[in-house]
């Protein structure tokens, strides 16, 4: 009987039913989407800080760089002209570490013994200038101008200051990044967020091979290639693979094994940068307290801290989707409720007449409660329904629009006195990426959508309810009168 009545009810009255069965949709549907973009926001996030971090890495451990201006952060370069003042070509090389002061091999180990993390690598950052030019009768010393700081990522050549006393100078200056990366755990590290396009990466048994990985925009840049040959302070290095960046700039121009780096800068057993994976990401706080208890003195940043120094579009279409749209979402929700309540009270009282026979026949209130709440939950699946596939159809239509954001990496914050992040990822503020938005639905999102749709048809048929248990068989005779 009850299923009956139901559906002779709900046919009868399709417009009343399509009405609040739209108004829930509206509002779920803008859940839905605002979800999806706030999941998108997020996993566009996660894609930035994996090009400075690489894939898989929840921290690093660094320790805060000698004071600017030190003599340790400037390269210095002399170059002697030739007796005979005909000059001659000359050229010096300098391998500085970049960016952080080093840390002692064995503090990987220690911290790969933490309670919590699941691996641990260590890497080394080095910035490699090289100079090379005829000088006649004089003298060329680098002065403060070109220090190791001042030299950016990418392969980027700035000219630093310097000065030729008694004579003329034709000089080049080259400058790249080169990374030390521990080619037995190629899980974790900078590199891992590099594809290889030709050629291949190390081999776990190439841990003190001369050879090397080049960044694809360097290789293009020195037309290198699989099997080419690359000269870093007097040694030759195979280059075995091209690695191009999945998004933004590469971490280095070039990755070599951790030992060969460790030797060409002259710093046995020592990393820069410690790359930690956590067993759980809820216990990511907890291992990041455990390691700055336990190895002082060094700056431990997570993707969280990284991410409060992402700015650009992409920060501010992250935020509006947090407040703006999560509110909205909240306010359409709340009024589609309400006036689904409202209506299926004012459908209920017009048929009082009605609710008023069946009352004169024996039905009890009960029973014509639970017939108004029965009929306002299946137009709620009815608005959920239609909801899912409006939120869907949008979610879809922004991934096929793939907005473009920016994210600007930087700025103030970020990793306490080591600066913006780890290893390579200080270096990388002030650099732009540019990441396409997309909108992806989970299942979760779905079964929120259900689960509103469910709420909104209680509440409905709360409304309605409550307006149908207040009527009595009189009601009826005086509305036929």
């Amino acid at each position: 009987m009850f299923f009956t009545y139901l559906r002779r009810e709900l046919r009868r009255r399709r417009k009343a039913a399509l009405v609040v069965a739209s108004g829930l949709a509206l509002g779920i549907a803008l859940v839905i989407v605002v979800s999806s973009v706030s999941a998108g926001m997020g996993r566009a996030q996660d894609e930035v800080l994996q090009s400075l971090y690489g894939l898989g890495t929840d921290m690093t451990v660094t320790k805060a760089a000698a004071p600017a201006g030190s003599d340790a952060q400037r390269p210095r370069f002399r170059f002697d002209a030739q007796d005979d003042g005909s000059g001659g070509e000359q050229s010096s090389d300098r391998v500085m570490v970049r960016g952080f002061q080093t840390l002692a091999g064995a503090t990987v180990g220690k911290v790969d013994a933490q309670s919590g993390v699941a691996d641990a690598v260590g890497g080394l950052s080095l910035q490699v200038v090289k100079v090379s030019g005829a000088f006649t009768r004089g003298r060329f010393e680098q002065g403060e101008g070109g220090g190791g700081q001042g030299f950016g990522r990418g392969g980027a050549e700035p000219s630093p200051q310097g000065r030729v006393e008694g004579g003329g100078a034709d000089f080049d200056v080259n400058n790249y990044s080169v990374y030390g990366t521990d080619v037995t755990k190629p899980a974790l590290g900078p590199l891992t967020s590099s594809k290889i396009t030709s050629g291949r990466t190390f081999t776990r048994g190439e841990t003190d091979a001369k050879v090397a990985v080049a960044d694809a925009a360097y290789a293009k840049e020195k037309k290198l290639k699989a099997g080419s040959t690359v000269t870093i302070k007097g040694s030759a290095f195979k280059v075995v693979g091209i690695a191009t960046a999945d998004s933004g700039d590469a971490a280095a121009n070039l990755y070599v094994p951790l030992k060969q780096a460790q030797t060409l800068a002259g710093a046995k057993d020592k990393v820069t940068t410690i790359y930690v994976k956590a067993t759980d990401s809820q216990r990511i706080g907890s291992v990041k307290s455990e390691i700055q208890k336990d190895v002082p003195g060094t700056t431990v940043t997570t993707s969280a801290d990284l991410a409060g120094t992402v700015s650009g579009s992409l920060s501010t279409a992250s935020s509006l989707a947090a407040s703006v749209g999560k509110w909205l979402s909240i306010v359409v929700l709340a009024a589609a409720f309400l006036v689904a309540g409202l209506l299926t009270s004012s459908a209920v009282s017009r048929r009082v007449r009605e609710f008023g026979t069946l009352k004169a026949l024996g039905w009890r209130s009960g029973r014509v409660t639970r017939q108004v709440v029965g009929e306002a939950v299946v137009n709620g699946l009815v608005g959920g329904a239609l909801g899912i596939a409006l939120g869907l159809a949008g979610a879809y239509a922004v991934t096929a629009v793939s907005p473009t954001l920016q994210a600007q990496l930087g700025g103030a914050g970020g990793g306490g006195s080591g600066g913006f992040g780890g290893g390579p990822g200080r270096e990388a503020a002030g650099r732009t990426l540019d990441v396409a938005l997309t909108a992806p639905v989970s299942l979760t999102t779905i079964a929120l959508a259900v689960a509103l749709a469910v709420t909104g048809g209680l509440i409905a048929g709360a409304f309605g309810g409550w307006r149908a248990s207040r009527l009595r068989p009189a009601d009826a005779l005086r509305r036929v009168e």
